[in-house]
């Protein structure tokens, strides 16, 4: 065998565990990337908890201001 042949064998060799860990690593990716965007989904549900929630917390905290103001104002008018 010529030194360009067992050059050629080598360089094949090399070729293919590259491709072949490519592959594994374009698999890995994938995975990630789907799990990146579950987590994100999550976060988003979460996020839009909170802001609901928030937002039946300041509803309900105006009237009760209010109540409470106009309820301090009667019992001052009343003394």
């Amino acid at each position: 065998m010529e030194w360009a042949q067992i050059l050629v064998i080598i360089l094949s060799v090399f070729l293919a565990v590259f491709l072949i860990l490519g592959i594994v690593l374009l698999a890995l990716l994938i995975k990630v990337t789907k799990q990146i965007k579950s987590v994100a989904g999550a976060a988003e549900r979460t996020a839009l908890k909170f802001e609901n929630a928030a937002s039946n917390i300041m509803t309900f905290s105006s009237p009760i201001a209010i109540t409470k103001f106009v309820s301090s104002f009667v019992k001052n008018f009343k003394k």
